[in-house]
């Protein structure tokens, strides 16, 4: 089985959901749905698998270099790391 990511949400208001997740090597967020358009920001340098309907993909992250996505993304999220790994999500509520 699979360890779970840990998330920890910071912020929770009308306007934003602030969340931090952090992983061990191998940890999963669990298939979920994003209901807001988001922007993460890495707090380290690593490697993120994205397991979608069409395909997994993985991608190098920087430590804080955001990305953004649209609301409607749809995965799981695996750290393809051997070290520990985090970072921030805001979903922009408004």
């Amino acid at each position: 089985m699979t360890e779970s990511a840990v998330a920890t949400v910071l912020i929770d208001n009308d306007v934003v959901r602030v969340t931090r997740w952090d992983f061990a090597p191998g940890a999963a967020t669990g298939w979920h749905r994003h209901q807001y358009d988001y922007v993460v920001v890495p707090l380290a340098d690593g490697t993120l698998k994205r397991v979608e309907a069409d395909g997994d993909t993985e991608s190098d992250l920087e430590t804080g270099a955001p990305y953004f996505r649209e609301a409607g993304v749809e995965h799981d999220v695996i750290s393809a790391n051997d070290h520990e790994f985090s970072f921030v999500e805001v979903e922009l509520k408004r």
